[in-house]
C-alpha cells in the first residue's frame, strides 16, 4: 500500500519528465503514444517549456479522442482568480487542480495552428454538459488578446460564449470591455473576454452552487443554469485540428 501511494505521488513528475521540444501541445503528446491524462511539458513558443494538464479523452466521438490542452480549470475554489493583467498574461494556479494557462501561451499556441475548443461543465447535482466550438484562437497582446470563437456544437450546455467572440481580455487593472460605465472584471470579480458584461464568467468567484448576490459574480454559464448558479467544475480545453 505504501509503495502504491509513493508511486502515485511520483506520477506528475514522471509525466512531466517525458517531454519533447517538438510537443507544441497535448495532441503532439498524445500522438507520440503518451495517452495517460496528466501533467506534461509542452513548448507553445518553441523553446520554453510550459507545464500543462493534458486531458486524453479516449471515448465518445472521434473528435473527442486525442490530447486536449487544458487552458482553464475550476474545480474546488482553491485558487483565487481575481488577479491583475500580468498574471493572466503569464498564467497562474496549480496544474494539478485549478489554473489558468496564460494569455500569451494561448496566443503562441493558436497563432500558427487551428484549434477547436471544448468547455466541460458540472453542477453540484452531478449533472454534466459541454459546449464545443470548431474554431478557437487568441490574438497577441498588441490586440488585447482578442478572442475568436465560432462553430458552436451543443452538448447540453447551450451557447454562452458567442457574445464574447471578438472581445479583448479585461482584468481588474486593464479595462478593455465594451461597457463604457464599468470595468466588467471589477464588476463581476473575475477576468474574461467581457462584452458588457457577460453571458459566462468562468473566472468569477467560486460560489459553491446557487447564490443570491446581485451582479453575476459567480463562475456561471448562464445559458445552462442561469446567472445565479455557480458550477462545481468548469474546464476549457483546446485541441489541434489538422
Amino acid at each position: 500500500m505504501a509503495m502504491m501511494v509513493f508511486l502515485a505521488s511520483l506520477l506528475p513528475a514522471v509525466l512531466m519528465s517525458e517531454c519533447n521540444q517538438d510537443d507544441i501541445d497535448c495532441s503532439d503528446v498524445y500522438n507520440s503514444g503518451r495517452t495517460v491524462s496528466g501533467i506534461y511539458s509542452i513548448y507553445p513558443a518553441g523553446d520554453v517549456p510550459v507545464s500543462v494538464y493534458c486531458d486524453m479523452i479516449s471515448s465518445g466521438s472521434n473528435e473527442d479522442k486525442g490530447g486536449w490542452t487544458v487552458i482553464q480549470r475550476r474545480m474546488d475554489g482553491s485558487v483565487n482568480f481575481y488577479r491583475p493583467w500580468n498574471q493572466y498574461k503569464r498564467g497562474f494556479g496549480n496544474i494539478e487542480s485549478e489554473y489558468w494557462l496564460g494569455l500569451e501561451n494561448m496566443y503562441q499556441l493558436t497563432r500558427n495552428r487551428k484549434y477547436m475548443l471544448r468547455v466541460d461543465l458540472e453542477d453540484f447535482q452531478n449533472n454534466t454538459v459541454f459546449a464545443q466550438y470548431s474554431s478557437f484562437s487568441v490574438e497577441g497582446e498588441d490586440e488585447g488578446y482578442k478572442l475568436h470563437v465560432s462553430g458552436f456544437k451543443d452538448g447540453g450546455a447551450h451557447d454562452s460564449l458567442n457574445d464574447h467572440d471578438g472581445k479583448k481580455f479585461t482584468t481588474l487593472d486593464n479595462d478593455q470591455d465594451s461597457d463604457s460605465d464599468h470595468n466588467c472584471a471589477r464588476r463581476r470579480l473575475g477576468a474574461f473576454w467581457y462584452k458588457d458584461c457577460m453571458k459566462t464568467n468562468p473566472n468569477g468567484v467560486y460560489v459553491w452552487g446557487q447564490y443570491d448576490i446581485y451582479g453575476g459574480i459567480g463562475n456561471v454559464w448562464s445559458s445552462w443554469e442561469g446567472y445565479h448558479m455557480g458550477m462545481r467544475s468548469i474546464s476549457m480545453k483546446i485541441k489541434h485540428v489538422p
